[in-house]
C-alpha cells in the first residue's frame, strides 16, 4: 500500500474516532444520588429526578440517601457520559441540568428511578422524557423498590397538588392555600400523588 493511502486511512480513522467520542465526558466525582462532577469541571444535576438528600452538615440524612449515592457511584464512577439538555439548562445554583447517558446508551436518570433510588421531578415546562421516567417510577412503586419499600400512609386525610408546579402539600400548608381552583388537584394519599408524578413540598414535607 502506498504511503499516501496509509496516511489518508489514518486521518480518516482518527476523524471517525473523534466523531464517535465527541460529546463524552469522564465523571470525576459523585456528590450524591443525582449530582456529579465532570473532568471539565462542570457540575451536573440529573434532570427530571430527585434522590434522597444527604445532609452534609452532619444532621439526619433522608431515607436511602447513602444507598442512592452508592447506586449512582456504581453506575457512573470513572465512566464516560454524554449529556442531553431540555428546555431548562441550568438550575439556580448554576449546575447543568441534563439527561445523562452511559456509552451503552442507557440513561442514568431513568436507571436510578427504575431502581427505586429516586422519584420523578416534573416541572411546568414539561420534560422530554417525562413518560419514560414516570413509567420507571410506577414499576418501582409496584415492586416496592428502594424508597418505595416504606409504608406510605400519611398523617393527613388528603393532600393538595398544584397542576402548575407538580408539587403536593398538606392541606394546611401556606402554599396549598395559594393554589388556584383550576390548578388544584386532590389526592387521597401520598402514594397517589407520587403515582401521578407529583413531588412533595419542601416546606410542609407531606
Amino acid at each position: 500500500m502506498r504511503p499516501l493511502k496509509i496516511i489518508i486511512i489514518i486521518i480518516l480513522a482518527t476523524v471517525c474516532l473523534s466523531l464517535t467520542t465527541a460529546g463524552y465526558h469522564r465523571v470525576k466525582f459523585v456528590y450524591d444520588g443525582d449530582t456529579i462532577l465532570l473532568e471539565n469541571k462542570s457540575k451536573v444535576r440529573y434532570l427530571g429526578i430527585n434522590t434522597p438528600e444527604i445532609d452534609h452538615k452532619g444532621r439526619k440524612n433522608e431515607f436511602m440517601a447513602h444507598v442512592a449515592r452508592n447506586s449512582n457511584l456504581e453506575l457512573v464512577k470513572g465512566a464516560r457520559v454524554s449529556l442531553e439538555f431540555d428546555k431548562e439548562k441550568k438550575d439556580r445554583y448554576g449546575r447543568l441540568l441534563a439527561y445523562v447517558f452511559l456509552e451503552n446508551g442507557n440513561m442514568v436518570n431513568a436507571l436510578l428511578v427504575r431502581k427505586g433510588m429516586a422519584h420523578v421531578l416534573l416541572n411546568s415546562q414539561g420534560l422530554k422524557y417525562e413518560g419514560l421516567l414516570l413509567d420507571c417510577q410506577r414499576k418501582a412503586m409496584k415492586e416496592k423498590l428502594g424508597i418505595w419499600s416504606r409504608h406510605f400512609k400519611g398523617r393527613e386525610k388528603f393532600y393538595l397538588g398544584n397542576r402548575n408546579s407538580y408539587r403536593f402539600h398538606r392541606p394546611g400548608c401556606r402554599f396549598a392555600k395559594k393554589i388556584s381552583r383550576k390548578n388544584g388537584v386532590r389526592f387521597k394519599s401520598r402514594y397517589d400523588a407520587f403515582w401521578e408524578g407529583y413531588s412533595p413540598c419542601k416546606r410542609c414535607m407531606p
